[in-house]
């Protein structure tokens, strides 16, 4: 089987490019043929992948974190070829949740073992074109902040998301929304929306605790308004999950959601996707993960 792996070097703080390093070696010393994908981008990057699983690639696997996984679902997501991660992100969220090994040599054993199995990812349509997400998609206080930190110029790095965080609780106010889960169309105003195929995001935030990649279906929560010190009260309980038993927060789970509210950007595995509207459709059995 060929495999052709796709690293991002600048993940885990530069970490990353020497143990993709490592991995190639890995493999190719189990025999197996091993193809370094290069690009100098994200757009490279993704036509990189994409390129390789066209010209009939065995498997296509992944050395960075959430994001470098996001890049590669565009190019594997409902061909059939299997998806191998070598987590080596911050978050390494998807992995976690997929059950993929967290250490890099147990990983790699896995990969080399070749077993497979299939999982649910979500895609995502709107005027930004279609996007697959596989962890979970955040269209409210979340994605405010994200959009935020990205137009920063300073301060650099996680601090800037620190900024931003106090910066958008200064001014929270729920957004108003049109949502349909499953064709039934509800509108509400909400300071939280977050549509989940896996529970976590952020590095292990249990966001949509319950959500189930081998299920068929999407977990939607929702916060109800509500006012900075409750809102500040409830947010540490989404590390371990226990947010969705607070009254104010509704939990739904529906095939295919869509969502709209005027000045949102959705964001998904801890990238910007598109503005709402948007539809997101859970696809069963979209990804073949090997180990």
């Amino acid at each position: 089987m060929t495999i052709a792996i796709l690293a991002n070097p600048t993940a885990a703080k530069g970490r990353a490019a020497g143990l993709a390093t490592a991995v190639v070696a890995r493999l190719r010393a189990a025999g197996l043929e091993v193809t370094p994908l290069r690009a100098g981008s994200r757009a490279e990057a993704l036509e990189v992948a994409a390129g390789a699983v066209r010209d009939g690639v065995g498997a296509l696997v992944a050395v960075g974190g959430d994001g470098t996984v996001h890049v590669a679902l565009q190019a594997v997501a409902g061909t059939g070829v299997p998806l191998g991660i070598v987590a080596a992100g911050t978050g390494n969220d998807f992995a976690a949740r997929l059950g993929v090994p967290l250490d890099a040599a147990a990983a790699v054993d896995a990969i080399v073992a070749g077993a497979t199995r299939v999982v649910d990812l979500a895609r995502v349509d709107g005027e930004g074109g279609s996007v697959w997400f596989g962890a979970v998609l955040a269209a409210g206080f979340d994605a405010i902040v994200n959009e935020a930190a990205n137009r920063m110029r300073f301060p650099r790095g996680p601090m800037r998301y620190t900024v931003a965080i106090v910066t958008e609780l200064v001014r929270l106010a729920p957004r108003h929304y049109v949502m349909t889960l499953d064709g039934v169309r509800s509108e509400f105003d909400s300071v939280l929306v977050a549509v989940g195929n896996t529970a976590s995001y952020g590095g292990g935030y249990l966001i949509t605790p319950a959500a189930d990649p081998t299920d068929g279906l999407l977990d939607v929560v929702v916060a109800q308004p509500l006012g900075r010190v409750t809102f500040m009260r409830i947010r540490p309980r989404v590390r371990d999950g226990s947010h969705v038993e607070h009254p104010l927060v509704d939990s739904h789970r529906a095939r295919v959601v869509t969502l709209d509210s005027p000045g949102i950007t959705a964001y998904a595995d801890g990238e910007r996707l598109m503005p709402l509207p948007i539809t997101v459709t859970c696809v069963p059995g979209a990804l073949t993960v090997l180990g």
